[in-house]
């Protein structure tokens, strides 16, 4: 597992789940993986307390499922709820990046533009861990340019089970064709062309669905 540095001035429980979704979504802790609390607020050097109050807050949202006397465990993959997710996003998002082509002034465009020969490099170099984090700071940046880093943090609460899937098409897809819907989307944005933007980041979030079969048979175990 990943250990992640502890922000000024961040809870325990805020910590603690930031570290056991991060891990979870990075399949670090798999789908099915039993949790202990005790070795968990160990490893963080937290008391047990904030590492339970973290666990429950994910198992609201259903990517941890809590046993009483028999402790937690890693939800499987639900598929269903992958596309709540994603609906989610793609309600956000396709109103984000049309904001975003009204506000990116040059210096954010330039930052884009480096976040996807970032993504190309790491790509080329193998470096799956690597590429998901500029996946993530691409959407990220987006939201910023945008003024909407509230329905950023809103919306990354909810999308979870969508961000698991991301991680394993990652290395489970050969084609990474998200990578070329980014370039495209950036070019939109660059271009001030908000129809177009809107239709590339609905087709950019639609495709995840395309690769269900493919995430199916190569991690049968991970699904429910």
């Amino acid at each position: 597992m990943h250990l992640l540095e502890r922000y000024p001035h961040e809870s325990g429980r805020d910590y603690a789940g930031r570290v056991i979704r991060e891990n979870i979504i990075h399949m670090d802790l798999e789908p099915g993986a039993s949790i202990s609390d005790r070795e968990l607020a160990a490893w963080m050097n937290l008391s047990r307390t904030p590492v339970r109050e973290a666990l429950l807050d994910l198992a609201k949202v259903k990517i941890v499922e809590i046993y009483p006397q028999r402790g937690s465990v890693v939800a499987y993959i639900d598929y269903n709820l992958v596309e709540e997710a994603q609906f989610v996003r793609s309600v956000l998002e396709e109103a984000v990046v049309q904001l975003a082509c009204e506000r990116a002034d040059e210096a954010q465009l330039a930052l884009l533009k480096e976040n996807i020969d970032l993504q190309d490099f790491y790509y080329r170099h193998g470096t799956s861990d690597r590429l998901l984090e500029m996946d993530d700071a691409f959407h990220r940046m987006l939201f910023q340019i945008a003024g909407r880093m509230q329905a950023y943090e809103m919306m990354r609460g909810l999308t979870v089970h969508f961000d698991r899937v991301r991680s394993l098409a990652v290395t489970a897809v050969k084609e990474q064709l998200w990578m070329g819907d980014h370039r495209k989307i950036y070019e939109a944005v660059a271009a001030r062309d908000k129809t177009e933007a809107r239709q590339l980041m609905e087709k950019h979030l639609h495709r995840y669905k395309v690769d269900e079969a493919a995430l199916r048979e190569q991690y049968p175990q991970y699904f429910q």
